[in-house]
């Protein structure tokens, strides 16, 4: 049978990827508003995606009726709050994926791993394998706690402008867990050059006395992720350290490469 008149170019597929055109931009320009910080006018929208407005127009009038994005009083488009439970969904089911990678962790370090996320302005742990020994830690799936304080926290802003890691740790201050937690911003921003410098994190008795972590960033991860190895400060001790952290960049770079191809898989 012939075409049917009735697709639009934008219903045709996308070229070589065999995907919906209409589809690809519109999540493209989900994409593009996360990346505006939230809010934007169509204008901004048609000069970063190159997209004519009307187009724009129809697919942001689209996603405005399926609750994705809302129209603000000032005209702009924001992100809508049908996308939190998608966000959520989702962060779980990467802790979900992380699993068999802590697992392993475990098996080779000996010691609990966990997998957490930047959510907002706090830490929340996504994922967790515990260690077979039976110290129970600060670390558990569904807690959050402030970056400051935490392996995971510098791990994942380690490479964020430092005009925004202070605006970050003025809206959540700078509270001690321990005597050994860093409690000024400047002392936080040097240990964020140690990490970019060493290529991992160490929480050192900051979050809880007698426990330390070892945390890597998880590269190119869909949302900042990062993860870890927490245990008692007599076993993670500096020799152990330089056997788990390349078991640990390893393993991030692992999930880094499932969690790409996952995004890239045909159905």
């Amino acid at each position: 049978m012939p075409p049917s008149h009735a697709s639009t170019s934008d219903s045709k597929p996308a070229g070589p990827s065999g995907g919906v055109q209409s589809l690809e931009r519109a999540f493209d320009l989900l994409e593009r508003m996360a990346d505006a910080g939230g809010e934007v006018g169509l204008s901004e929208l048609s000069a970063s995606s190159g997209l004519p407005l009307p187009t724009i127009h129809r697919l942001m009038r689209t996603l405005v009726v399926c609750g994705y994005v809302r129209q603000q009083p000032n005209r702009r488009y924001a992100l809508g709050p049908r996308l939190i439970r998608l966000g959520e969904s989702a962060a779980r089911l990467l802790g979900t994926w992380a699993r068999p990678y802590l697992a392993r962790l475990v098996e080779e370090t000996g010691e609990t791993a966990n997998m957490a996320l930047l959510d907002g302005d706090e830490i929340v742990y996504v994922a967790q394998v515990p260690s077979k020994h039976s110290m129970r830690m600060f670390t558990e799936v569904g807690r959050r706690v402030l970056p400051h304080s935490t392996g995971v926290g510098k791990a994942l802003l380690a490479h964020t402008p430092p005009d925004e890691v202070r605006a970050l740790l003025t809206r959540t201050g700078m509270p001690a867990a321990t005597e050994k937690t860093i409690t000024t911003p400047e002392g936080f921003l040097d240990a964020l050059e140690q990490v970019r410098r060493a290529g991992y994190a160490v929480d050192d008795n900051e979050q809880e006395i007698g426990v330390r972590c070892l945390a890597v960033s998880v590269p190119n991860s869909p949302t900042s992720a990062a993860i870890s190895i927490s245990g008692p400060a007599g076993r993670v001790t500096e020799a152990a350290t330089e056997r788990i952290v390349p078991i640990l960049q390893q393993a991030a770079k692992e999930l880094s490469e499932v969690l790409a191809s996952s995004g890239t898989a045909s159905g």
